[in-house]
């Protein structure tokens, strides 16, 4: 039983994390208690940052790993959010394959362990707060592509 307990311990501090981004992390943490996922304002600690979901998966492996932040994945919905810092939409602007999100948008995630309603986390929240630089992110995403319609739901 070391490794399930050992496994969960990976996930508690991203969890943790994640869930005091929300107003109400006991909400955060009951929505997750019963497989659901969990709306989490964007705001004072991070804005989303939404592309094509083929588009995050390609630009997270031209990405090393200390540079990653959390990458938010929705296989039914066919997206994926960057999580990356508040004043990151001027940077952005110009990248077509991505459009931020405004602050208070509600970010509906599931917790960094399993994957709930088709969410999962392609690079979980480590309970540190490392986001993905938005110029890290420009680069891989590089220019041109698709532009995220204005009506897509987080």
């Amino acid at each position: 039983m070391a490794l399930p307990t050992r496994l969960a311990g990976l996930h508690e501090a991203g969890d943790a994390w994640l869930a005091d981004c929300s107003p109400h992390p006991d909400l955060v943490r009951q929505a997750w208690d019963i497989d659901a996922l969990a709306p989490i304002p964007s705001g004072p600690r991070w804005l989303a940052a939404e592309c094509l979901l083929v588009v995050g998966m390609q630009a997270l492996s031209r990405i090393h790993g200390e540079h990653r932040g959390p990458l938010l994945a929705d296989s039914l919905l066919d997206r994926a959010w960057w999580l990356v810092p508040a004043g990151a939409a001027a940077e952005l602007s110009d990248v077509r394959a991505v459009a931020v999100r405004p602050a208070s948008t509600p970010l509906h995630c599931p917790p960094t362990g399993w994957q709930a309603c088709g969410r999962f986390w392609l690079h979980r929240p480590d309970g540190s707060g490392q986001l993905t630089d938005p110029a890290v992110v420009a680069a891989a995403l590089g220019p041109g592509g698709y532009r995220p319609s204005t009506e897509a739901s987080a």
